[in-house]
């Protein structure tokens, strides 16, 4: 195999983070193997989105399948396309609906993490709102009205509120219309706490109407139970300044099944089901929805999301479907476990990335690799358990081990027994799964 041509950077982001159990947020073109059928479902809703459709998928698999870097895949491919990306890990503090803030917590999460080609890391919505205003500036600049002129802010504002008008016609819209517009003059008045103020509201830090009133003249808040009508209120607006849609993802909702009560947690399924209708009845606009989940959480008839018959009617898999020839263009995709040859291929990578890391040339022979494939294969239930974060962990400590002491061979360790596959533990078994109260 040709020299893998990674940025040494890079490569320890990638390893590190792999060696940790979690998805590098770069790097993944140089390790992404296998899973084209999947990429490519998630691919084509993005030219609905594009075309001012919404879209919303689900993504089951088991822990360590490979759910949260298929997410981060399409997150990576949608920014380069021009699109926005929010994202948030369900858990105890943080759900789709509650009482307590829950709600409220999760949606803080996704506009905290607002991300774009130029901010991947996330905090994008300050640099959005300004560039949207720096935008407009120029264009009335290059129209020919200069910014000393007293037309210049009138016409700023003009072409502003045209880029609003489509947000007037939805819920909540005339209000969150206001909101952008306050931002717009605290920049013109050089009132950078008015601009704060604004942030504040958007990030749904206010907590009672009469605060908002005084401090921004909008008798509004942003609550539990309505944040995802001001998701699909950012997804119109930012589609209206130029971006090409806005992504959202949720990952974890295995925390919504661990909820013991049977009320909050169907309070939570109706908030997924009202988004799937909007996404599928044209009620959103320029809006892609990704969730993920295990299949306990999701297929499970009596606390997953098949317990409400509403969703389950709807997601069920229909009589054709069957392991090998999935319908990769139904509501549910299911990962399927990645074969040999496709491991082999991602442990060489690995082999590749680790060797720019170091700084050393490469030793492990494509023989050594498929020796180490068969061995993490071979093991007691790695037919029904073995997933790629267990093979890619062992292999990284193997790679680890090999740098460490070069006077030791694969063949020695694999033979050693040191590489016990790891058996599941509570967080594999639905039954044992710590459960909380909302």
């Amino acid at each position: 195999m040709a020299e893998t041509k990674i940025p040494k950077r890079i490569a320890s982001i990638v390893i590190n983070a792999l060696k940790g159990g979690v998805v590098p947020r770069v790097g993944l073109s140089y390790i992404t193997v296998g899973r084209k059928a999947e990429i490519d479902a998630l691919l084509a809703d993005i030219d609905m989105v594009m075309d001012g459709g919404a879209t919303f998928r689900f993504v089951e698999g088991r822990y360590g399948s490979g759910k949260s870097f298929l997410l981060q895949a399409v997150r990576n491919y949608v920014m380069d396309r021009g699109f926005v990306v929010i994202d948030a890990d369900l858990s105890p503090e943080r759900k789709l609906h509650g009482n307590n803030g829950q709600g409220l917590a999760t949606y803080r999460e996704l506009i905290s993490k607002m991300s774009t080609k130029t901010r991947p890391e996330g905090g994008a919505l300050g640099m959005i709102l300004d560039r949207w205003l720096m935008d407009i500036e120029d264009a009335v600049e290059a129209s020919g009205i200069n910014p000393g002129e007293s037309a210049f802010y009138a016409e700023c504002v003009r072409r502003q509120k045209l880029a609003l008008a489509p947000l007037n016609e939805m819920v909540r819209g005339v209000d969150f219309s206001r909101i952008l517009l306050n931002y717009s003059e605290g920049r013109a008045a050089g009132d950078s706490e008015l601009q704060t103020r604004v942030m504040k509201w958007l990030r749904a830090e206010y907590s009672t109407r009469t605060e908002s009133k005084r401090e921004l003249g909008v008798n509004l808040i942003i609550t539990d139970d309505d944040w995802y009508e001001y998701v699909k209120l950012f997804a119109v607006f930012l589609h209206s300044i130029g971006y090409s849609g806005m992504m959202m993802m949720v990952d974890e909702l295995v925390n919504i099944y661990k909820i013991v009560n049977r009320i909050s947690r169907e309070s939570n399924y109706e908030k997924i089901l009202t988004m799937y209708n909007d996404a599928l009845q044209g009620k959103a606009k320029w809006l892609g929805i990704i969730m993920c989940g295990t299949p306990e959480c999701i297929s499970d008839t009596r606390r997953g999301i098949y317990s409400y018959e509403a969703l389950r009617s709807r997601l069920t898999e229909g009589r054709f479907s069957k392991e090998g020839c999935s319908d990769m263009l139904a509501p549910v995709i299911k990962l399927n476990p990645l074969n040999y040859e496709e491991m082999t291929v991602l442990v060489e990578k690995l082999a590749d990335i680790h060797a720019v890391m170091f700084g050393y040339q490469r030793s492990i022979t494509e023989k050594d690799l498929i020796l180490f494939i068969k061995a993490e294969y071979s093991r007691i239930g790695a037919d029904s358990h073995i997933t790629p974060r267990e093979v890619i962990r062992d292999f990284v400590e193997l790679l680890d081990i090999l740098y460490q002491h070069p006077e030791t061979n694969v063949g020695s360790l694999l033979g050693s027994g040191s590489f016990e596959f790891a058996k599941p533990g509570p967080a594999d078994d639905s039954d044992s799964i710590p459960e909380f109260e909302l």
